[in-house]
Formats: structure tokens, sequence, C-alpha cells
């Protein structure tokens, strides 16, 4: 999606408000982190505007639009409600929402953001970019109740770059989009697992991630993974709500660059925490540990925003108990030590990772334990009990690269299942056919149920196998005839515990805030 924006900018009109809709601007970010914000004056040559993104925003009544620019021009987003909308016209109240425009201090460019708030629910809305008068085509989201049951979708590992090979991995990577999608018109997010491109300051790899239309209409949850670390693109593309980048949460384990940090929002009765696993080790700061501020900052958060909240849902990006290549590195080990009983202990329910570009679930683990030793491998029914958290590890959504299955190490801290010896004992299922994937989690009142479901078969697009990158594809490693797209590899209801303490709720009644730093508005005239 590209325009060249031409129009006069007079034909953006005053900014007008309405009850349905309310105006904020994206908070300024740091210098050091964005490389500064760029004046709103009138570029010689017209921006032009691509790479647009709905993003999160910091509870279900607010959304995100992100977009990359070719020069710093009065840029807006203008939205109404979609009836209003009449081919290209919008109507003459819509709103128009101020940016903020940083230069993209790496591939040259301006990055635009700017924060929807106050939206309606069960509102289909129109929105459009707009720089120096003209405007970039209309995306629509839909809005939901602002309560209740929700489904969301879990992406794995894109890594757009990794086979080699852009144009194929980004066709994998629409097609687990728009398949994922098609099946599951009603979901409300789209979560990451970290690693959206294989090289962070690759703008075509950035280019190639952003294409797929369905991240222009449902909000994705972005999270950082190794490989979007070393440069400021992923937060110049994908800004994220309520985000803490302190030393501790923000610098990766070499201590070099600095980006991501930490963040949470709420969702309906959900509270979402994201980490940057990528300060694991060392932060920076004399005497203090990473993995120490890291449970440091979700209690905080739980005992902040939790007392409320129906269920509590840790995203980061690598998986503790993963099955394949990584479940026995370093810093997992160490994270296997520190994280487990502490997310016992503050009633977290599911974790989702990435890294690994395969498939497990957890049985419920306590404390770094099983924590029923009966649960049976492969259950499709568990009951949570006090302390009881399920972690999944995540395949990839785009098929550009994936890892095999490990053997568990024997007298290791990861070592084999007694029920199952080919599974590490911590993992209920463990999976990899070489097929695309995408996990779907449905959130009610009294459970969760995740879905492991194939997005993608052996035949194109599936980057890895066209590359030769695999040897083979299908189940039994390949024996077995490749499952149709949309067919289900691993389904679990998790019956939630109704012994929750997550501690009171210490700004109960307090708006919910969308950023820790200053916010700047800016007015057109």
């Amino acid at each position: 999606m590209k325009t060249n924006l031409r129009l006069p900018s007079a034909s953006f009109g005053p900014l007008r408000r309405r009850a349905a809709i309310g105006v904020a601007a994206a908070a300024v970010c740091t210098a050091m982190a964005l490389g500064g914000l760029v004046s709103a004056a009138h570029a010689e040559e017209p921006a032009a505007i691509d790479d647009i993104i709905l993003l999160v925003g910091a509870d279900e009544s607010q959304r995100v639009v992100s977009w990359y620019a070719s020069a710093a021009t009065e840029q807006v987003v203008q939205i109404a409600p979609t009836a209003g909308v009449v081919g290209d016209e919008f109507p003459a109240d819509a709103i128009i929402v101020p940016a903020v425009v940083s230069a993209n201090t790496v591939n040259g460019g301006y990055n635009g953001r700017a924060v929807i708030a106050d939206l309606d629910e069960n509102v289909e809305y129109s929105y459009r970019v707009g720089g120096d008068g003209g405007w970039s085509d209309a995306s629509a989201f839909k809005t939901r109740k602002f309560d209740g049951n929700f489904d969301f979708l879990f992406f794995g590992d894109p890594q757009i770059g990794s086979s080699g090979n852009i144009p194929l991995d980004q066709a994998g990577w629409e097609d687990t989009l728009e398949v994922s999608l098609a099946a599951n018109p009603e979901a409300e997010l789209l979560v990451s697992g970290g690693d959206q491109v294989n090289n962070a300051n690759v703008e075509a790899e950035w280019k190639a991630f952003l294409a797929p239309e369905g991240l222009r209409a449902v909000p994705w949850v972005a999270t950082i993974g190794n490989h979007d670390v070393g440069g400021k693109a992923y937060e110049q593309h994908l800004w994220t709500p309520n985000t803490d980048r302190s030393p501790q949460y923000y610098r990766s384990s070499n201590l070099t660059t600095q980006s991501g940090g930490n963040y949470w929002f709420e969702y309906k009765d959900t509270l979402f925490i994201d980490l940057n696993s990528n300060a694991y080790s060392t932060s920076g700061v004399a005497g203090v540990d990473a993995d120490e501020a890291h449970v440091g900052y979700v209690t905080d958060v739980i005992e902040e925003h939790g007392a409320e909240a129906k269920h509590v849902v840790l995203v980061y990006h690598h998986a503790i108990y993963s099955p394949a290549a990584h479940a026995n590195d370093g810093d997992n080990q160490k994270r296997r030590v520190d994280f487990p009983t502490a997310f016992s202990e503050l009633g977290v329910d599911l974790v989702l990772q990435g890294h690994d570009h395969s498939y497990s679930r957890s049985y419920q683990i306590k404390n770094g334990e099983k924590a029923n030793p009966d649960e049976q491998p492969g259950a499709t029914s568990v009951f949570q009990g006090p302390g009881g958290v399920t972690y999944v590890t995540s395949n990839s959504a785009s098929g550009s690269k994936y890892y095999d299955l490990t053997d568990p190490r024997v007298g290791s801290d990861f070592g084999p299942d007694p029920l199952n010896p080919d599974n590490h004992w911590a993992n209920s299922v463990e999976n990899q056919e070489h097929v695309r994937t995408y996990i779907k989690v449905s959130v009610r009142d009294e459970h969760l149920t995740v879905e492991n479901i194939r997005s993608g078969t052996c035949e194109a697009p599936n980057a890895a196998v066209e590359v030769g990158r695999v040897s083979w594809c299908g189940p039994d490693s390949g024996a077995s005839e490749a499952l149709p797209v949309g067919s289900v590899q691993d389904q679990v209801v998790i019956h939630k515990s109704k012994d929750k303490d997550r501690g009171p709720r210490k700004n109960h009644g307090a708006p919910v805030t969308t950023q820790q730093e200053t916010p700047t508005v800016t007015t057109i005239n």
C-alpha cells in the first residue's frame, strides 16, 4: 500500500471531536530510543505512505496505527464509522487523529504512529493515513463487545528472510494470515511470538512482514525476538502500550543494542504481559539480574492490575520448555530456574513463547515441576489447580524455518518424560511436521482452549521445503501424508482454578494509561 500525497493540506480540515471517538496522540519516545522527533513542517516533496499496520492499544477501546513515510509532513489518521464512508469519501465529521513522526535512523525515511482512543464497541471503523494533504487507501477494523468471551490467534516466528528467499517467506506468511482469519473471522487479536524478521535492520524484510492485509484489519500484539534486536526498526514499526524501557528490560544481553522493553495491556477480562526476553542475564545496571527484574516487573503489573482479571496471559520469545534446538541453551536453562515458581505463585494462567520453530504444549507446571504426575500425554482436557501454568511454544507461521525435535538429555534439568520418553518431561505434546501452523486461543469465563492448527501443507508456499532446507515433510517424520489446511494438530481445554490470589489492585478505578513517557498532541489546523 503506497500513496503519493499531493492534495493541499487544507483538505484535512480542522480537528473535530465527538463523543464516539476520543483523540489521543502517541507518546514521545526518547531520542535515544527512536532517534528524536521530527517537526511537522511540510517536506519539499510529498510523502509516500506505506507499511501501515494496526496495533493493540492499552485496552479494548483503543487501537494504534503505525506506518512508514518517505518524508516528515503533517501526518494524521482519519477515522469514521464505515457506515458513513461512501467510496473514497469520508464524512465531514470524520475524526482527525494527530500523529507522532520520527526519523528512521537506520533505513532513512520516517515512521509515524497515532493512538485512536474511546472507540465504541461493536462498530466497524474505516481509517486512512494522510500526509501533506493526501490519503492512503482506506482500511477497516471492527470493535467487538468490550467484555465477555473472545478468541485470539498466536503466531510463531515469521522471521521473514530466514529461508534466504524473502518473497517465498512473504508468500507463506501472507497465506497463514489469510487462512487463519478466514477460518476465524471473529478473532480479536493477532499475538506475536517474536522474530517478525530475520535481520532487524533490513527494511525489505519488514515490508514483506507487513504485507498481509489482515495486519490492517485486526490488531497485532508485538513481541520482540532475538532477530528483531539490533536496531530501532522493531519499535518504530510496532508501537506498544504501557512500555517500560528501563535498561534491565530494554537492552539486549550483549549490552550493545537497546530496543523493545516490557509492556502490558488489558483486553476485556484478560491481562496480557509481554516481556523482552532478550534481556536475560545482565542488565547494564550494577547488581541487577534481568531475569529477577522481569519477575519483579510481572509481580508489579499483576499486583496493580491483576485482581480483577479472570485470566493472565504472559508472552515472551525464548521458550523455556521448548522441544527443539534451543531446548538446552544456556539462557533457557537459566530461565527454567528463574521463571516457573514465580509465575505459579503470581497466578499466571498461560505462557505463550516462540524461538524454537516447533510446537509444544506443556503439562500443568507448578513451581517448575509437573503439577499432577497422573496427567497423561496429549490429554485434551486438564484441570489447572492452584499454581498450575500451561506453557505453549509455537511453530513457524511462515514456513521460513523449522527446527526438528530433539531427544531429551538423560540426567539434565530437561530430561525425558517417564510417561513418554521421546518427549521432554515438561511437555504433554511435541510436534514438528515441517508445515506452517498457528495457534488459536479461546478465552471463556471458566476455561481456556488452545488449538494448534495447520495453515499449510507440504505444497507451496512452504519456503523451507521449497528451498531444500528440510528433507522431509508431513506427520511421523514424513512417513505419513500431510493433513489438510485447517486440521487441528493439538487441542486442549484448560479448566481454570477458582483459587486465585493475585494481590490487591493498587490503582483500582484508575484510568488505563497508554505510555509512560510524556505525550505530545499536535493540532492540525
